[in-house]
C-alpha cells in the first residue's frame, strides 16, 4: 500500500502577499530530485495576494494549481480550504503541507517519504523540523506535553537518524498519510489562522495515529512570532482589539482549543489571557522572571 503513495501524493500550501518567498520555496521543492520522482499534485490557495503572486506562479510553474481565496481564510483557513479541494480532485495517498516561507533543504522530500516508507501504516503524521537561519537552531517542529491533561508543552529537537514521537507539531513541514484523513479528517473549521496544526496533530495523537518527529531537519524557516501580547505602551482599546483578533491572541478560537484538549487549564488560560491584556506590564515581568527561572 505504501509504494502507491509515491505517486499519489498532494502538495498543499498558502500564500498571501509574499511573492518572492512563495516563489523561493517553491524552487526548493521543484527542483528536488526526489519531488521529481513523486510527479505530485501542487495545490495553492492564494487569498487575495496583490503583489502578483498568483500570476508570478502560473508563469514560472504552470503545472501548479492555483485556487483563489476569499481573502480573509488567512492560514488556517486557507489550508482548510485548499485540502477540501485537493480531496475532490483525485484519491491521493499523502499530503505534504508546507509554509510558503520555507526554504526546503535539497534532498528533504526523499529523506521524508523515505522515512514514512519504513514506518506503519495505521495511520502516520511526519513533522519536519526546521532550522532558524539567522540562529541556526530549531524554529518549528514537534513538541511534547509535560503533562498528558496539560497545555503546556516544550520543543523536541529531532534525532540525528531515529524518529521521535511527540503530540503537537507545526504544519511548517508536515506530512499527512490517507490513513489519518480516514480516521480523523481535515484541519478544523474552528481555527482561522493558528492552532488548526496543534489541534489535528493532537487530536490524531489521541486516535491512534503515530505522530512522529523526522529524523534531521528538512529546512530553514524563521520563527517570527515573537511575544504573544502587546506591551503597555499601546492603548486599552488596540490591546483589547488584539486580544480578540484571529492573527493576534485569537480569544475565542483559543479558549476553544483549551477547553476541547486541556479542560482542566480553560481557567487559568482564560486569566492569562485577559492578563496580558488589562496587564501588559505586570505579565512581562512574570515572563522575564519564568525565563531567567
Amino acid at each position: 500500500m505504501k509504494d502507491q503513495a509515491l505517486s499519489n501524493v498532494a502538495v498543499l500550501l498558502t500564500c498571501y502577499n509574499r511573492k518572492y518567498k512563495t516563489l523561493t520555496f517553491l524552487h526548493s521543492l521543484i527542483d528536488q530530485f526526489g519531488f521529481k520522482r513523486l510527479q505530485a499534485d501542487i495545490y495553492l490557495l492564494d487569498d487575495g495576494s496583490t503583489d502578483g503572486t498568483a500570476a508570478a506562479v502560473k508563469k514560472e510553474f504552470p503545472f501548479v494549481n492555483i485556487i483563489n481565496g476569499t481573502g480573509s481564510l488567512f492560514w488556517a483557513g486557507g489550508m482548510l480550504t485548499i485540502w477540501k479541494y485537493a480531496i475532490t480532485q483525485k484519491v491521493y495517498d499523502l499530503f505534504l503541507l508546507f509554509n510558503d516561507d520555507v526554504i526546503l533543504l535539497e534532498d528533504s522530500v526523499e529523506r521524508l517519504m523515505a522515512t514514512y516508507m519504513e514506518g506503519k501504516s495505521n495511520g502516520t503524521i511526519l513533522i519536519g523540523s526546521t532550522l532558524s537561519p539567522v540562529s541556526n537552531q530549531l524554529s518549528y517542529g514537534g513538541s511534547s506535553l509535560y503533562k498528558s491533561n496539560r497545555a503546556a508543552y516544550y520543543s523536541v529537537k529531532p534525532h540525528d537518524s531515529e524518529t521521535l514521537p511527540c503530540q503537537l507539531g507545526n504544519a511548517n513541514i508536515l506530512l499527512v498519510d490517507k490513513f489519518t484523513v480516514e480516521r480523523i479528517g481535515l484541519f478544523s473549521n474552528m481555527y482561522t489562522h493558528y492552532l488548526a496544526d496543534f489541534d489535528y496533530t493532537l487530536t490524531a495523537f489521541r486516535n491512534g495515529v503515530d505522530v512522529l518527529i523526522a529524523p534531521g531537519y528538512y529546512g530553514y524557516c524563521e520563527d517570527d512570532h515573537g511575544v504573544n501580547w502587546l506591551s503597555g505602551k499601546h492603548s486599552l482599546k488596540k490591546r483589547i482589539s488584539y486580544l480578540y483578533s484571529v492573527n493576534g491572541l485569537a480569544y475565542k478560537e483559543y479558549l476553544y482549543y483549551i477547553k476541547k484538549h486541556f479542560p482542566a487549564d480553560y481557567i487559568s488560560a482564560f486569566a492569562k489571557l485577559w492578563l496580558k491584556t488589562l496587564f501588559p506590564i505586570i505579565w512581562d515581568k512574570f515572563k522575564r522572571r519564568e525565563m531567567h527561572n
